[in-house]
C-alpha cells in the first residue's frame, strides 16, 4: 500500500492499538523512534539452549532506565529463536517467554517500545529457513505463537528476522510475507519490522544479488495493518560489516542514507535503522554524526537503534554501556538526536 491509502490504513492500525492496549502507543511508526540495541539474549548461540545468567542474559531494569533517561525512546531486544521455541513449530519455551515478558513489562512502565527482534540470521540450529530441516512456515508459526502472547501491546513492536543472510533475497521477501500475513491473522496490530534480504545493508538495497535486489523484492510488499516499515542495517566500516574500527568518509555514509531515503520517499515506503555503530575515534564520531543527521527529522525514517549496548559486552569499542567512568564518548554525539 501506497501513499495516502496506506497513510490512513496506518493511523488505523495504531487506532486499534491504543483501543486494544489502553495506552499511549510507544511503539507508533508516525514519530521516530530512537534508541539502543540491549544485547545479551543472543550471546552464547552455540550454547543452546544454554544456561542463563551463565551463557546469555537480559537486560534489567537499571539498563533500561538508564537509557530512558538518555531520552531514547525504544530498545532493540535481540534474542534467540532455539530458545524461545525449543522445537520447529512447537510450544513457546515458557521460562523464556517470561524473561521477554518481563523485560517488556518492566519498559512499558519507562515508557518504552520494545522492539523483539529474532537474532537468528534466516536460520534455525544453523539450517536455513527453507530448508528441508526448518520449512517455510517455520518462522510463521513462531511469529503467530508470538503474537498471541504480545497483539496489540503498545509498547511491543516486532522484528521478523535479523540479517537474513543464509537465504535468497527472493525467497526472504516471500517469507516475509507469509509470516506479516500469519501475525495480521493472529489479531496483532503491531508495528513490525520487515528486514532487507541478506544482511540488510542500505548501502545495498539496490543492488542485485541472486537476480534480485530488496528494492525489487519488496517494493509491492503489502501489509493488512498498514503498519510496518523496512529495517535496515548499516556500519561505517570499509566493509560495512561492522567487525573493525576504521571509518569511511562521512560525505560517504551520507550518500548511502539519502539513496535510501529517496527510494523510499518515492515508493512510498519507511525505513527503519535497526543496527549502526562505530568506534570513538574522531573520524568514527564525524561518521556516527552524519548517519543520524541523515535521518534526523526525516519522515522516511520512522527511527533507530544504535548497536550496542548490554552488561556483557566488557571493552567491545562500539558499546555505550556506561561504565565507572561515565558515559561512552559515542553519546556525545548520540545525544545530540535524542
Amino acid at each position: 500500500m501506497k501513499g495516502p491509502f496506506r497513510l490512513f490504513m496506518g493511523c488505523l492500525a495504531a487506532l486499534a492499538v491504543l483501543v486494544a492496549g489502553g495506552a499511549h502507543a510507544q511503539c507508533e511508526s508516525g514519530s521516530q523512534l530512537r534508541g539502543v540495541n540491549l544485547a545479551g539474549a543472543e550471546f552464547n548461540s552455540k550454547a543452546i539452549p544454554g544456561r542463563y545468567g551463565y551463557d546469555y542474559i537480559y537486560p534489567s531494569a537499571q539498563d533500561l532506565s538508564y537509557f530512558r533517561d538518555t531520552g531514547m525512546s525504544v530498545i532493540r531486544l535481540p534474542f534467540r529463536w532455539e530458545r524461545i521455541q525449543p522445537a520447529i513449530n512447537g510450544a513457546l519455551d515458557s521460562a523464556e517467554l517470561d524473561r521477554i515478558r518481563s523485560v517488556v513489562d518492566t519498559a512499558r512502565g519507562l515508557e518504552l517500545c520494545v522492539l523483539l527482534d529474532v537474532h537468528n540470521y534466516g536460520a534455525y540450529a544453523g539450517q536455513a529457513i527453507g530448508s528441508s530441516a526448518v520449512p517455510e512456515a517455520a518462522l510463521a508459526d513462531l511469529w503467530r505463537r508470538l503474537a498471541e502472547v504480545f497483539a496489540n501491546q503498545p509498547n511491543v513492536a516486532f522484528g521478523l528476522m535479523n540479517e537474513p543472510a543464509a537465504l535468497p533475497i527472493a525467497l526472504w521477501a516471500s517469507i516475509a510475507q507469509r509470516t506479516i500475513d500469519a501475525i495480521r491473522t493472529a489479531g496483532a496490530a503491531n508495528l513490525v519490522m520487515v528486514s532487507g534480504g541478506r544482511w540488510s545493508g542500505a548501502h545495498e538495497w539496490e543492488k542485485t544479488f541472486g537476480g534480485t535486489s530488496n528494492a525489487e523484492a519488496f517494493r509491492d510488499f503489502r501489509d493488512s495493518a498498514g503498519n510496518f516499515v523496512f529495517e535496515v542495517h548499516q556500519y561505517a566500516n570499509p566493509s560495512y560489516s561492522g567487525t573493525t574500527t576504521e571509518c569511511i568518509s562521512a560525505d560517504s555514509l551520507r550518500g548511502i542514507m539519502r539513496a535510501a531515503t529517496d527510494w523510499g520517499r518515492n515508493n512510498g515506503h519507511r525505513f527503519f535503522l535497526g543496527e549502526f555503530g562505530t568506534a570513538s575515534t574522531e573520524a568514527c564520531l564525524a561518521a556516527l554524526d552524519a548517519i543520524l543527521g541523515e535521518m534526523h527529522g526525516n519522515e522516511v525514517w520512522a527511527g533507530w537503534t544504535y548497536w550496542a549496548a548490554g552488561r556483557w559486552w566488557g571493552t567491545y569499542p562500539f558499546s555505550i554501556q556506561p561504565t565507572p567512568t561515565g558515559p561512552a564518548l559515542q553519546m556525545s554525539v548520540i545525544g545530540k538526536y535524542l
